[in-house]
């Protein structure tokens, strides 16, 4: 027996599957590639990003964790008013999120929801990103049920390394094929490398295949 006052045992993560769900949204669906920019809104970074974004004239996803929302609600404001559509990335950005119970999976997405609502009102939140790309049919479950497209990536230059600007620019053009989801990052720590790739690797994306919102 546990000791009076002992807190209960935690239960236990389920396994991830061995390959990707299926039903994930990898490419657009067209030629024209689709940006997305995780773990913002960032203070330090995510105006910079908005502001590459409207001289390059393309539009991205940003797919938002619930806490930076809550910090920052002019930065989601402003994301919604230039154009660009929101992603819902959980809320503290929990790698093992999806392998926890489907109750605690909701609350975190539903309380996500509610920070997005609450910056930016009315705003649509069309898909949900799993931390890490960690996905189960659980959590993809969960994201169908709140009307959210379980959003993943075809390119990933892994920015979220420290890599330097010419390799991030590198990785994404041998990489890209039409039709191409881009995983970046405009939060989660210095984005400086990202922020400097992102005037190369846009318009070479433009160029070679047009860069589009995600529908």
């Amino acid at each position: 027996p546990s000791p009076a006052g002992a807190a209960p045992p935690k239960p236990q993560l389920r396994p991830l599957p061995a390959k990707l769900p299926a039903g994930l949204r990898r490419n657009t669906g067209v030629r024209p590639v689709a940006l997305t920019f995780d773990d913002g809104p960032s203070p330090a970074w995510t105006p910079k990003v908005l502001d590459q974004l409207r001289a390059a004239r393309v539009t991205a996803t940003f797919c938002v964790v619930g806490r930076e929302v809550q910090r920052h609600p002019e930065l989601v404001r402003r994301i919604v008013r230039e154009g660009h559509q929101l992603c819902n990335h959980s809320w503290r950005h929990d790698l093992d999120l999806a392998r926890r119970p489907v109750a605690e999976i909701r609350a975190d997405l539903a309380r996500t929801n509610r920070a997005i609502q609450a910056a930016a009102p009315g705003a649509p939140v069309a898909f949900y990103r799993q931390p890490g790309g960690r996905w189960t049919p659980e959590v993809l479950g969960v994201a169908k049920e709140l009307g959210m497209l379980p959003l993943h990536w075809a390119v990933d230059p892994q920015d979220w390394d420290k890599p330097t600007a010419a390799t991030i620019a590198k990785r994404v053009h041998n990489a890209a094929r039409p039709g191409s989801i881009v995983l970046l990052h405009d939060g989660g720590g210095d984005r400086a490398a990202t922020l400097a790739a992102c005037p190369h690797l846009i318009a070479d994306l433009k160029h070679r295949f047009g860069i589009a919102r995600l529908r």
